[in-house]
């Protein structure tokens, strides 16, 4: 059996032979050795360490599923919330196709994970026209010495705050994000070449859903760009969402539900439309064991005090709804669902962003001028 590195030649001899990514040749990850392997255990929350090629191991990265790579941003005796991981190889495939390399393109990889985009890039490009910035450390080193292995390594690879790019190699012709954000920072725009593109997931504390292709016009001009298709990633570290917390003060609102909660999370594109109107409000589930079926709860959070709960079973009834703060969040979410309703049910593929000259970003339904939601930068 050949090792990793020689694996890997073998797939980027077929990739560079067709001089295009295509799915079959973006099926292969054990390509790129990965050092450990986490599969995440649910009830232990800790997945077990692969440290040798063994036929498990192989099949677990080879499969077309997410690879686990790093928890807890690589600290010691956490919670067990994955912080790092290679993609699934299909929506590797769909990404690079939405962004759309051609000969001669230069691209910035932002987040370099195990390394594998940015050796498929590099296989693509040659390593000169391949920049990748990755913000953990550990993360950084060992994607080096498995492209470095693999004699894909990319000539500009980097350690730092991915959310600030790379000025130092730009302007680049795409930039691609393997990380999800809430805010499209301005200084990618700024390091696009007029007519380049930008690839990255994106979403709400509510819904992390989507995948934006954005399309950057010549300078000083806004950016504009749709969603294309229902991804989740994980965040960007400074751009993830506040933790959740409690209520402050007892609650001061008491009710019946005007909805069924279930409406709120029904569909991928019904939650995605609530997370734009219902800004850095995220939810958990919650109950009594005793009694799961007439304790579960959805609670919400915004992160700055405001918090409200939704009992699923008897919804209609008195005291289902409890909110406490400056907002009335499970208002907030019964309104975006209603919203989401009239305007037809739209899927998330019909809204886009805009970008503006001064970084504020607006996100709209079917039209620029038809906006949901803006943000200033």
């Amino acid at each position: 059996m050949p090792g990793p590195a020689v694996n890997l030649g073998m797939r980027i001899a077929t990739v560079r032979s067709a001089r295009r990514l295509t799915q079959r040749e973006l099926t292969d990850r054990s390509a790129v050795s990965l050092s450990m392997v986490r599969k995440v255990d649910p009830e232990r929350r800790v997945g077990p360490r692969r440290r040798r090629p063994q036929r498990r191991w192989w099949s677990l990265v080879n499969a077309d599923d997410v690879v686990v790579t790093q928890l807890d941003d690589g600290a010691e005796d956490g919670p067990g919330v994955p912080t790092s991981s290679a993609s699934m190889p299909s929506l590797v495939a769909s990404m690079l196709q939405h962004l759309d390399v051609r000969d001669g393109c230069t691209v910035l990889d932002i987040g370099t994970g195990t390394g594998w985009t940015a050796g498929l890039l590099c296989a693509r490009l040659g390593s000169q026209a391949v920049t990748t910035v990755e913000v953990d450390r550990d993360v950084y080193l060992q994607a080096a010495k498995s492209l470095a292995a693999a004699g894909l390594l990319p000539v500009h690879q980097h350690h730092g705050d991915a959310l600030l790019g790379w000025p130092f190699g730009a302007p680049y012709d795409r930039i691609h994000s393997t990380a999800a954000v809430q805010r499209v920072p301005r200084v990618w725009v700024e390091q696009t070449k007029p007519g380049g593109v930008i690839v990255t997931p994106w979403g709400t504390p509510y819904a992390n859903a989507a995948l934006l292709r954005l399309d950057v016009g010549e300078r000083g001009q806004a950016a504009h760009g749709r969603f294309v298709e229902n991804v989740s990633f994980m965040w960007m570290r400074a751009q993830r969402p506040p933790e959740m917390t409690g209520p402050q003060a007892a609650p001061t609102s008491h009710g019946a539900s005007g909805i069924d909660p279930d409406l709120a999370l029904e569909r991928v594109h019904a939650a995605f439309a609530i997370g734009l109107r219902a800004p850095l409000v995220r939810y958990v589930h919650t109950w009594d064991e005793a009694d799961p079926a007439g304790t579960y709860r959805m609670r919400l959070s915004d992160g700055h005090g405001s918090c409200a709960s939704v009992r699923y079973h008897d919804w209609g009834g008195d005291g289902a709804v409890q909110q406490a703060g400056n907002r009335r969040l499970w208002d907030e979410i019964t309104i975006a669902r209603l919203h989401w309703q009239e305007e037809g049910g739209p899927e998330l593929t019909r809204y886009g962003v805009t970008i503006a000259a001064d970084g504020a970003q607006s996100v709209w339904l079917d039209e620029p001028r038809n906006v949901i939601r803006r943000h200033v930068s």
